[in-house]
Order: C-alpha cells, then sequence, then structure tokens
C-alpha cells in the first residue's frame, strides 16, 4: 500500500471512530465524519469502503445523503432528543450559565441544520 492510500485509510478509520462517538454524544456529528470516511475508504480500500456503505447501522445514513442529501426521520428525531438530554443533563449538573449558553447556541444550530435537511422519500413511494 502507497503512503497516500494508507493515509486515506487511516483518516477513514479515525473518522469511522468519530462517526460512532458521534451516535452517543451529541455535540459530535455523525453523519458529516461517515461521509468523509466513505470518501476516504474509497481513495485507499475497496473493502472498507464496501463495508461501510453497507454497514447495518452507518450504510443508510450514506446512502440517503449521497442519493437525496438527506436524514431520515429516526435519525432527525435521535439527533434532537439526545441534544435536548444533553442539555437537562447540563442543567441538572448546575453547569456554569455561560457554558449552558454556548452549549444551547451551538446545539440549537446543529438542531436547525438537522431539521432542515429533506427526508429521504418513502420506501413505499
Amino acid at each position: 500500500m502507497t503512503p497516500k492510500r494508507a493515509l486515506w485509510l487511516l483518516l477513514g478509520m479515525v473518522a469511522v471512530g468519530l462517526g460512532a462517538v458521534g451516535v452517543v454524544l451529541p455535540l459530535l456529528p455523525t453523519t458529516p465524519f461517515l461521509l468523509f470516511a466513505a470518501f476516504a475508504f474509497a481513495r485507499s480500500s475497496e473493502r472498507w469502503h464496501q463495508w461501510l456503505v453497507h454497514h447495518q447501522i452507518f450504510g443508510s445514513l450514506i446512502e440517503d445523503w449521497n442519493r437525496y442529501g438527506a436524514i431520515s426521520r429516526s435519525a432527525k428525531t435521535v439527533s434532537v432528543l439526545s441534544m435536548l438530554a444533553v442539555v437537562l443533563i447540563s442543567v441538572a449538573l448546575k453547569v456554569p450559565a455561560l457554558v449552558l449558553a454556548v452549549q444551547a447556541m451551538v446545539l440549537m444550530m446543529v438542531a436547525i441544520f438537522v431539521l432542515s435537511r429533506p427526508s429521504p422519500p418513502s420506501m413505499d413511494d
């Protein structure tokens, strides 16, 4: 493997790791990292690329974005609810007001972006 392909492979693996963490950590977006991972794997390893785009959980996120620029309703729901949970946990932990305000503003902007994306067409269309 050439150094260039090895670098793309490493970047893809890091992006998948960050995307996986983003599933449970609302401040870290999942879909952009997975899209970048697919891009990186396409330049480094067909096997890893195929694994990611056909992954049981992550594959549909990539396909919806690639085909329609869309985020599924279920992904939007999980995303917004987890962002709300983070704010509520921060309030319960009595996070300083400035930190809470910044967190709420960032999460609100992310939520607006997520909710403004179209949903993919339903399977019965």
